[in-house]
């Protein structure tokens, strides 16, 4: 019986595959060299404070898409590997950082059969843990892959805030505030996200909502223990106008990222 309840509307639907390699040039293009604002802004920077990575260490980005948080490893003298299961996106990657000593594979994250028990320093996944189906096995393979006291970086959608289709922002009018509602929160989901509505909304991938006692457990089975969470808030601000002062105080009170340092034990 598979453990992920799924939206309403899909219900009906066979197993789908939910590889992102189907939108691998629209994601491509999104994204770019430099990532969003929010990579810039908050996500690299606050990944890069947390992992600390040391000159000469070898170190695993899981699903690295474009590759922006490989090149930002890679300019504090870590050895980088990257790899990510869309092999457009993996090919594209790599006429980006063709400059630089990268080395990308096309690889899922719950199966790195490549590489070797114990020979990364560090591994992370930035913006993707939500879109992996089994959790329990990626993480089993991240604790595979990490040296003893080696450090694993997760970082994602904040899943206490941020649940497609089960939260929204809505407006206080007499209390004069902006608020988050969340409609579901503790059981687990799969979730097509549409990538192009209106124009194509047959074009979906996946998301899969769990709540942190998931993640907490996945991570104590493996050894894994976090010894740092962290919660960002947006860095954007409104344009002046009725509405912004409320606007802002939610965005900096919400947070939009949880981050997650892991150690393994043994």
């Amino acid at each position: 019986m598979n453990k992920f309840r799924k939206h309403p509307h899909q219900r009906h639907k066979q197993k789908e595959n939910t590889s992102w390699n189907k939108v691998a040039g629209w994601y491509d293009k999104l994204v770019g060299d430099r990532g969003s604002d929010y990579h810039q802004q908050v996500i690299i920077p606050g990944a890069l404070e947390l992992l600390a990575p040391q000159r000469d260490e070898k170190i695993l980005d899981v699903a690295c898409g474009q590759g922006v948080f490989c090149r930002a490893l890679a300019e504090t003298g870590a050895h980088v590997t990257g790899i990510d299961n869309m092999s457009k996106l993996i090919q594209s990657t790599q006429r980006r950082s063709s400059h630089i000593n990268i080395k990308y594979y096309v690889a899922d994250a719950t199966n790195l059969k490549r590489f070797t028990p114990m020979s990364f320093d560090a591994v992370c996944c930035i913006m993707a843990i939500q879109n992996i189906e089994s959790l329990e096995k990626a993480i089993a393979e991240f604790a595979r892959v990490l040296k003893i006291g080696g450090r694993l970086l997760l970082i994602m959608n904040h899943p206490c805030f941020r649940i497609p289709r089960q939260s929204g922002w809505g407006n206080d009018e007499q209390r004069k505030l902006q608020y988050r509602r969340i409609d579901s929160y503790i059981s687990e989901m799969k979730i097509p996200i549409q990538m192009h509505p209106g124009a194509a909304p047959d074009i979906h991938t996946w998301s899969f909502h769990r709540p942190l006692t998931k993640y907490f457990g996945e991570l104590h089975k493996n050894q894994l223990l976090v010894s740092q969470l962290e919660e960002w808030s947006s860095h954007r601000q409104s344009l002046p106008g009725s509405s912004a002062r409320s606007e802002n105080r939610a965005r900096q009170e919400i947070p939009l990222f949880l981050a997650l340092l892991a150690v393994k034990q043994s």
